[in-house]
């Protein structure tokens, strides 16, 4: 009669599966994102066996998270940018990537010193226009130049030209945790490159689909861009301050 254990390797929300990892302490660890626009409402959390058997469930409630919306000024050049052969396979492969070992220790430090232009989550219109999209990461603000530097120690797995996302790192920190760096002026490293927390990894750029410079980043939960918030404290301007109307005397 075949034996299954009732160790917990994994966790299962609605139709997504992550791995635990065994942490120094003997604990496990598992990062299950849940995105900007998550279904609200009551699901299971399920912890599995390497059988896939159910060893233990729980509710989790998801609330909204309030996002607003916001309204992006564009060319049409700009708008009609597509990507080019070979650009969603490149990110694909970077964003399902899913690593043993973890490099990564907390707290995380912000990648510019700018702050927050656009957060985490606001539903994306673009000439006032939906595109059925939210922002999925940060911009901050930062002059043309300005280094950008990893949020924690990571290895590159991404340092080429995208057509839509510019001059583009990505850094794995393992155990399903990634980083993503976008419309970069110039790169600091190459694919392959082993770095530590507040390593220059590039440049403050312009590059893909931007209208000026800035660093788009994202924190990524196996495969699905998370609230950088959640992990590190930035300056905020956003929402920029209401310009005063002028007055005829």
């Amino acid at each position: 009669m075949e034996t299954r254990s009732a160790e917990p390797v994994s966790v299962r929300l609605g139709d997504r599966t992550i791995r635990l990892f065994p942490q120094a302490d003997g604990s496990k660890l598992g990062l299950m994102p849940l995105s900007g626009i998550h279904k609200i409402g009551v699901e299971s959390l399920d912890l599995l066996d390497a059988s896939g058997r159910v060893v233990e469930s729980q509710k989790l409630t998801v609330r909204s998270g309030g996002f607003a919306s916001q309204n992006v000024e564009m060319t049409k050049s700009l708008t009609e940018l597509k990507a080019k052969p070979g650009d969603a396979e490149a990110m694909n492969a970077f964003r399902t990537r899913v690593t043993d070992g973890r490099h990564w220790l907390e707290p995380f430090g912000p990648p510019v010193s700018g702050c927050m232009v656009s957060p985490y989550g606001v539903r994306r219109l673009h000439n006032g226009k939906s595109t059925g999209n939210y922002h999925s990461g940060i911009d901050s603000r930062g002059a043309s130049g300005t280094p950008v530097k990893a949020v924690a120690a990571g290895v590159v797995r991404l340092a080429r030209p995208f057509e839509v996302s510019g001059n583009t790192v990505g850094v794995d920190h393992g155990q399903g945790l990634l980083s993503l760096y976008m419309h970069l002026s110039n790169f600091a490293v190459q694919d392959g490159a082993v770095v530590d927390k507040g390593s220059v990894i590039g440049y403050v750029g312009t590059t893909g689909r931007s209208t000026a410079p800035h660093l788009h980043w994202s924190i990524m939960a196996n495969g699905i861009g998370v609230n950088p918030a959640q992990w590190i404290a930035m300056k905020s301007c956003y929402p920029p301050p209401a310009r005063r109307k002028s007055s005829k005397n």
